[in-house]
């Protein structure tokens, strides 16, 4: 039996498992239609049942058949059901709406069906061919799934024309389009990029543009791709650029006149999606809209090539907490002032106000004082957040550099001027509150049209020739973006320590090391591949820089600030060892300098290459699941340690691996 089929692919075989089984699949779908027929119902009667001349009592009641009350019940503010439908029919706007949500419905609905046949085939894959029960799913790691794939492929041939799957093949059919994406962000050819008038430079990509752009590119009927895995014949072909490039652009225009025809009906619906959705958090939690995220610009400009999405949240989760304390080292003098006097008097009046709600609570009957105390407390919250912390030191660089470890990109003229503004706006762009995100992605519907309209057409050409000069077809797998072979000789940057490896003329270098670092976060997190000779070239020149540099550097005894390298990555509470192996390193030059065994300062570099010798191969043992290995399917690191809690053996593996990456980011930055 052939193993790939339409429905039965390793993209799908991968969302299987990050969606954590058939009955999660099944229960998120069913609510998510369930959420839809909420959202529609309950609007539609907030605007024709609801009589808010009763609920604000600014008349009597009139159609209430009981005595007259002091107090107006629910029930008294619910119209009758024949004049609310009366009041519906009278609508015709909202009857039309109403129809074109019962279409959307019906099309989510046949989706849904479809996908929910498709994911209990994989079901049964998993079951059968790779031997995972349905309730063991959450005991096993993606890597545990994927090990036990190549190893059926081995036994059992697979529908492609050579034998042999590696893992980067199979990275290479889930992120097909993303590594596209990826790369396309990365030689910044997306039109996401902006300067304004009195805003200056700006990012702008919402999860709106982003469903545009893929549906342009990859999945629309004049899409550059014919199917899932290949792209169009005249694609590759140099005469038909212009032709393409004109067609492309046509499209675009097509696609956001059509976007523009929908937009008030997509605005209305994100502006009922973000109320239901944030105004309860808004009303429990005001600083809840300060709290900042990764936007979605930066889950691509920090991607790796052939990074899945699973790794990159995990990523980007351990920067969250540096991130934030680096854009929270910044304060204006001036704004903390004022945000101490504007506090202070709604502080002062919000006091007031709840002492006389606790000594009588007839006081919230007066009219708008709630609304009064739920601005006022909105008011303290913000002003608190311009307000320093006292006790708070100083350190840009450090900060900064903590950031990096995480996240492994930063733009190279951010070294040396971690404390500037101008770098705090552009990391802001990465790093934004969560106001701007629902800002942005309400404003999606009116200014994605305009992208589409007037910034993708003069880049449809440089597109389309990306697509031509950027694509390598490989068997077995398709049209791939040959960034992500992650070949150093026909990509690297000579800048990244792959002087004398690559040959790539400046036009086909990927940017900010993205070819380099990627290759070695590949490497650390897939142990078993066998890089191709280019890239097994360059890890072991890259080693070898490592140790020499690493002579010139005390022993990782002495840079450790918690005890031996040992007690660091094998201690209990092992997600610690990447910050602190981290910390030590950002300390390191200070510490050794003033330690009188030294006779000079360690630099990072140095400090970072004397941790990073001492991390080669620290368990003495091959990898899970290595050909030296018995037993491809009892992987240790696939049995879960119910004594301790933890899946002990991958929890090590991974945060070794993270910190060994964690590492390599910062010296290479550095050197």
């Amino acid at each position: 039996h052939h193993l790939f089929t339409v429905s039965l692919t390793p993209r799908h075989i991968y969302q299987f498992h990050q969606r954590n089984g058939f009955a999660c699949v099944l229960l998120s779908d069913v609510l998510e239609l369930v959420q839809f027929l909420f959202v529609v119902t309950f609007s539609t009667f907030l605007l024709c049942c609801v009589d808010y001349d009763v609920l604000f009592a600014t008349r009597p009641l009139n159609h209430s058949h009981v005595p007259e009350r002091a107090k107006v019940t629910l029930p008294d503010a619910v119209l009758p059901a024949s004049q609310c439908a009366r009041r519906l029919r009278g609508s015709g706007w909202l009857l039309f709406l109403l129809v074109l949500a019962g279409a959307v419905w019906l099309c989510r609905l046949v989706t849904a069906l479809r996908r929910l046949v498709g994911y209990w085939e994989i079901r049964s894959f998993y079951i059968r061919a790779l031997g995972i029960p349905a309730e063991e799913l959450c005991n096993h790691s993606w890597q545990s799934v994927q090990a036990r794939l190549l190893a059926l492929q081995r036994r059992q041939p697979l529908c492609v024309p050579r034998r042999e799957l590696t893992e980067l093949d199979i990275h290479h059919r889930i992120l097909r389009f993303r590594n596209y994406t990826v790369a396309m962000v990365n030689k910044s050819l997306l039109p996401v990029r902006f300067h304004l008038p009195l805003l200056g430079p700006i990012v702008f990509l919402t999860r709106g543009l982003q469903f545009n752009l893929e549906l342009l590119l990859f999945r629309g009927p004049a899409a550059l791709f014919q199917n899932t895995w290949s792209l169009r014949p005249q694609v590759k072909r140099a005469g038909s650029r212009r032709a393409l490039a004109r067609g492309l652009a046509r499209a675009a225009v097509l696609l956001g006149v059509a976007n523009l025809a929908l937009c008030p009906c997509v605005l209305g619906w994100r502006l009922l999606l973000a109320f239901f959705s944030y105004a309860e958090g808004l009303k429990r939690a005001p600083g809840s809209l300060g709290a900042r995220r990764w936007s979605l610009y930066a889950r691509h400009y920090l991607r790796h090539f052939n990074e899945l999405g699973h790794e990159l949240q995990a990523r980007l989760g351990r920067g969250h907490g540096p991130a934030t304390k680096y854009m929270d080292s910044f304060s204006s003098p001036l704004l903390a002032v004022l945000a101490r006097h504007v506090g202070f008097f709604a502080g002062s009046v919000l006091a007031v106000l709840i002492v006389l709600t606790v000594y009588d609570e007839d006081v919230l009957t007066v009219q708008h004082i709630l609304t009064a105390i739920t601005l006022l407390g909105l008011v303290v919250t913000v002003a608190r957040s311009f307000i320093p912390d006292e006790h708070a030191v100083w350190c840009p660089e450090q900060l900064l550099q903590r950031v990096l470890a995480h996240v492994h990109y930063l733009p190279e003229h951010w070294q040396g001027r971690a404390g500037r503004a101008e770098t705090r706006a552009e990391m802001a762009q990465l790093f934004q509150y969560k106001a701007v995100f629902i800002l942005e992605e309400l404003l999606s519907p009116l200014v994605t049209p305009l992208i589409l309209i007037f910034a993708f057409p003069p880049r449809a050409l440089d597109i389309v020739d990306f697509f031509r000069n950027f694509t390598v077809e490989v068997a077995g797998v398709g049209d791939i973006c040959s960034f992500a072979q992650l070949d150093v000789r026909h990509h690297g940057n000579p800048q990244w320590l792959s002087e004398g490896h690559t040959e790539a003329p400046p036009e086909r270098q990927a940017e900010h090391g993205k070819t380099e670092l990627s290759l070695m976060r590949f490497a650390l997190s897939n142990p078993r591949w066998r890089p191709p000779p280019p890239a097994r070239r360059f890890l072991g020149h890259l080693q070898a820089q490592v140790t020499r540099d690493a002579a010139t550097a005390p022993p990782p005894r002495h840079l450790l600030a918690e005890g031996p390298l040992a007690a660091s990555l094998l201690s209990e509470d092992s997600a610690l060892a990447p910050e602190g192996l981290v910390a030590s390193v950002l300390a390191a030059s200070g510490l050794v300098a003033r330690d009188p065994r030294f006779g000079q300062p360690c630099s990072t570099a140095s400090a970072t290459a004397s941790l990073l010798a001492s991390l080669r191969n620290p368990l003495g043992t091959p990898p899970c699941g290595a050909p030296e290995s018995p037993g491809e399917h009892q992987c240790p690191e696939d049995r879960w340690d119910k004594g301790q809690g933890r899946l002990s053996r991958s929890a090590l593996l991974a945060e070794v691996a993270s910190a060994e990456m964690s590492l390599h980011a910062i010296y290479l930055h550095q050197v």
